[in-house]
């Protein structure tokens, strides 16, 4: 069972990520903001990684910065960013830091989500 981590600060969007991944048979773990997304990353071992850009405490780009400079004790596999913004340098920015790819929210239903996610594990 692949292990998924949804850090967001948005519980609607948390809450139903969440459901829609265990319904697939994944094994879902979640964070609400930056720093808690972090520390859950820095354990490591998760097969993906869905990161909110814009929360609380340390966006998106920041954990992927501090990422960086303290990487986890067990490697994760890739990092998606989910965003709703579609600026070019933010998601620019957040592939040289290592995300593996990202997600515009409004453009993404939960079936497409899931097969996004496939698609990285297959890849990874």
């Amino acid at each position: 069972m692949a292990k998924i981590l949804i850090v967001d600060d948005d519980l609607y969007i948390r809450e139903l990520y969440e459901e829609v991944f265990k319904d697939a048979g994944f094994d879902v773990s979640t964070a609400f903001d930056g720093e808690e997304g972090f520390n859950k990353m820095q354990k490591g071992g998760y097969d993906v990684i869905l990161l909110d850009v814009m929360m609380p405490k340390l966006d998106g780009i920041g954990v992927l910065t501090k990422l960086q400079t303290t990487p986890p004790l067990v490697k994760n596999g890739p990092i998606l960013l989910l965003t709703n913004l579609a600026h070019e340098t933010v998601i620019q920015d957040a592939i040289k830091k290592g995300a593996a790819g990202f997600l515009i929210k409004t453009d993404v239903t939960p079936d497409i989500l899931i097969a996004k996610v496939k698609e990285y594990l297959v890849g990874a």
